[in-house]
């Protein structure tokens, strides 16, 4: 199940690395802006790679890209005393007053998934995959877990099934201003659903969880239509 949703709650937007947002700290660096949340339609830039695998379909950044500073609201996460910073599926490490792209230690936690994500299942278990990072969720910690890829996901062919809305401004809302929005619309729509597609289904039979999808998936349409989007 291929799920499209941007959750973001309003994290620190200061720089932790001593880099300001929306300012180029590093003037001689050869990439002078941050690299965009995942996309279906490639950024211009030779450091994007497209991942297709489960169908996800989006481009990102290239691990060891380096970028003068985190766009929009990213979370500090800290792991074996090591501060690393995530937005949208990306993962980055500070180097120097920059921030690199990286693959994320297994291990680390997160409160929630990234806003494009595929859902697998294999070997009895769920698994989350986006930018080749692969998560589980655990309830005793109340978040996500990097996890190492489980066996036979790279050879077998997977079903997804497409919960994708796709979204566009019509008044030139910028990217940060569209994350924002439909943060405030999924939790509109969790709230008068009571179903939160980012959370794993519990007690409701197959048919009951398709409804409770079409209804979520109606009451974000509505909402974010309200906010002068083009809902497909």
């Amino acid at each position: 199940m291929t799920a499209a949703l941007l959750l973001y709650t309003p994290y620190n937007q200061a720089d932790p690395g001593g880099a300001s947002p929306g300012k180029n700290n590093n003037p001689g660096a050869v990439h002078n802006r941050p690299p965009p949340a995942q996309t279906r339609q490639k950024p211009p830039g030779d450091f994007y790679r497209y991942d297709d695998r489960f169908h996800h379909n989006r481009y990102y950044p290239r691990p060891g890209y380096v970028a003068p500073y985190i766009p929009g609201h990213y979370q500090r996460i800290v792991y074996h005393d090591v501060p690393y910073f995530y937005l949208s599926g990306i993962w980055y490490r500070s180097a120097g007053a920059q921030f690199q792209v990286i693959a994320p230690p297994i291990g680390i936690f997160v409160p929630i998934l990234p806003p494009y994500y595929t859902t697998i299942w294999l070997g009895g278990a769920t698994y989350y995959y986006a930018n080749d990072v692969y998560y589980v969720w655990r309830p005793q910690s109340n978040g996500y877990q990097v996890v190492q890829a489980p066996a036979g996901a790279e050879s077998q062919q997977l079903p997804t099934v497409s919960d994708e809305l796709f979204v566009y401004p019509k008044k030139g809302q910028s990217e940060e201003q569209i994350t924002e929005d439909r943060y405030q619309c999924h939790v509109w729509s969790r709230n008068q659903t009571q179903y939160d597609p980012t959370q794993p289904p519990t007690n409701l039979s197959a048919a009951e969880a398709s409804q409770k999808r079409d209804d979520y998936q109606r009451a974000m349409r509505a909402c974010l239509e309200g906010k002068d989007y083009s809902v497909r």
